[in-house]
């Protein structure tokens, strides 16, 4: 009998196969952002151990579309429907900390951070696809906290074509945290991406990325922010020593970032 499920073709989008991808049934990303949509078929949200830290609200539910379109590239289930996840099948806990014009507050995200520190395991992946206009001490020493209990970071560059070290939390150093970059389809780095190797350890897909969306929609989206869930999923996968495919072309820094990979 033929005992393994097939994938159709249609399913493993540029940038899933780009990567790579796996099954990441039993692995745990934990996704601070707008939240995400509980109920999506594609996806395996771990609706009992999500949370929202924004005043008044007590859903975890996404109203953006942000969060939902990144848990996808995390972990949407290897199916017969939309797209799949790099680690595909992982339990996606939901953590509100942006609303829905996709603002909030510090605050809330320490809290978020705080909240993975008591209920994470070692080898379990945050992603945080989100980014202060500024550096925050605060935000930095959160993010190393956790990190430094075993727990792995995946982190988007931010969006400003400016040098990542500029901003928290994507300038944070640390063996557990990986900030990304973003590249088109074709390895070309994204114009509207951070630099900068102080603080970019990856490059990843970010650029008309089609992933899971609200209401059990799908949608293509581009930034750092779809970047990072793919770092997210092969962390999950891998753990923290990647692989690479090739390395991204006119970086501005003149030092190409490697393309993260299975």
């Amino acid at each position: 009998c033929n005992c393994f499920s097939v994938v159709e073709p249609r399913l493993v989008t540029w940038n899933v196969q780009r990567v790579g991808y796996g099954d990441g049934t039993g692995k745990t990303a934990w996704i601070i952002d707008t939240g995400v949509d509980l109920d999506h078929p594609d996806l395996n949200v771990d609706q009992q151990r999500s949370r929202s830290f924004i005043a008044g609200q007590t859903s975890a539910e996404d109203e953006n579309g942000h969060g939902t379109h990144v848990a996808g590239v995390i972990g949407a289930r290897n199916n017969r429907i939309g797209t799949l996840g790099v680690a595909s099948g992982s339990n996606l806990v939901a953590l509100k900390v942006l609303n829905q014009v996709g603002e909030g507050l510090l605050s809330g995200v320490v809290a978020a951070l705080a909240y993975v520190g008591r209920n994470a395991r070692p080898g379990d992946v945050v992603n945080m696809s989100l980014g202060l206009e500024q550096t925050s001490e605060t935000l930095d020493r959160a993010v190393v906290s956790v990190a430094s209990r075993g727990v792995l970071f995946a982190i988007a560059a931010g969006n400003d074509r400016q040098p990542a070290n500029n901003y928290s939390p994507g300038r944070v150093n640390h063996p557990n945290v990986f900030t990304v970059s973003a590249i088109d389809s074709v390895g070309n780095f994204a114009r509207f991406s951070n630099y900068g190797n102080q603080a970019v350890d990856y490059a990843a897909p970010g650029v008309r990325i089609t992933s899971t969306y609200l209401r059990g929609g799908y949608a293509r989206l581009s930034g750092t922010s779809m970047a990072a869930p793919h770092v997210a999923g092969l962390l999950l996968l891998n753990g923290p020593r990647l692989s690479t495919v090739g390395t991204a072309r006119n970086d501005p820094d003149g030092t190409p970032d490697p393309i993260a990979g299975r």
